[in-house]
């Protein structure tokens, strides 16, 4: 048996453009031989996936699902919307995400999770469904939240299908009072989540450079009105409390009732389960937002092709 050196790995990887590990097991699995080892990939449908991972993949879905004081969310991708309204897609997206309830809330452990009944892992089975529906996939990203004692909810907004969509939303709420009250709270939080993405849950935990910016573009913008040092620091505060209405979640305005702050709607719950309740946390995903989407017309997509 060839020796499987890393100057063959690499060979290998240049030539068929799949996984290091991928080219390590495919070249043991072919006693070292180049050309068989490419055919192990080509079979296993390693080398077709690894042709289409350089297309931007900025659609397909996110699924949410909860569990006892547990919730999750992950986002799938693929290049166009039409696989997202593919059946076999959408198992696979929601099995993920039913084993990201079990899982330690990362991208890697998730991956490395076993895929029921196939004998593969979760990214063994990403690259399964590349060959056989034949776009670029990717695991992007998974959040878990837990509340305890408490409860986690979940919000879909654009579903495609029950539990997947397009903006994905959990709501982490701590409290000894109903379990299931607490739920009901919590899924209108995850719908004003999803309408309104606040930045934090508190000013205490809004992320200071975020702070640090917004205090300077308001600084320069009442030195513009030439009045003294003193009169714009309190100008300054008094623009920040609306800043805070607008990226804090307690200081937003409910969007279910359109009256009362966040903050007092789990106060008045509180009063209400006789217990009180805090956020734990919320985590909001937006399909595909901040991917690069490449941006090509008919006409140079057609050129591309042609090679002009």
């Amino acid at each position: 048996m060839a020796e499987v050196t890393a100057a063959r790995v690499k060979e290998l990887r240049d030539k068929t453009g799949a996984g290091m590990m991928d080219c390590k097991k495919a070249l043991g699995e072919a006693d070292g031989d180049i050309e068989a080892a490419v055919d192990w990939l080509r079979k296993k449908g390693l080398a077709a996936a690894a042709k289409k991972s350089g297309r931007v993949a900025a659609e397909g879905l996110v699924g949410a699902a909860v569990g006892e004081g547990v919730g999750v969310v992950v986002e799938i991708n693929a290049e166009t919307d039409f696989v997202a309204r593919n059946e076999t897609f959408q198992a696979f997206v929601r099995t993920v995400t039913e084993l990201a309830l079990s899982s330690d809330g990362t991208v890697d452990g998730l991956s490395a999770m076993a895929y029921p009944d196939t004998g593969r892992t979760v990214a063994e089975e990403v690259t399964h469904m590349v060959a056989t529906i034949g776009e670029n996939m990717g695991l992007r990203r998974v959040a878990r939240l837990t509340a305890s004692p408490g409860a986690v909810a979940s919000y879909i907004h654009s579903a495609t299908a029950p539990g997947l969509g397009r903006i994905g939303v959990l709501v982490a709420l701590q409290s000894e009072g109903d379990p299931e009250k607490l739920s009901a709270l919590g899924r209108q939080l995850a719908m004003h989540v999803a309408a309104a993405r606040p930045e934090s849950v508190s000013t205490d935990d809004l992320d200071p450079a975020l702070l640090d910016r917004e205090r300077n573009v308001l600084a320069d913008q009442a030195r513009a009105s030439g009045k003294p040092e003193a009169i714009i620091e309190k100008m300054v505060e008094g623009r920040l409390r609306k800043y805070y209405e607008e990226v804090v979640l307690l200081e937003q305005t409910f969007v279910v009732d359109g009256e009362n702050k966040v903050a007092k709607v789990l106060e008045n719950t509180g009063k209400e389960l006789g217990a009180p309740v805090s956020v734990v946390g919320f985590t909001r995903f937006a399909l595909g937002e901040g991917i690069e989407k490449q941006e090509q017309d008919f006409a140079a997509e057609v050129a591309a092709t042609l090679g002009n």
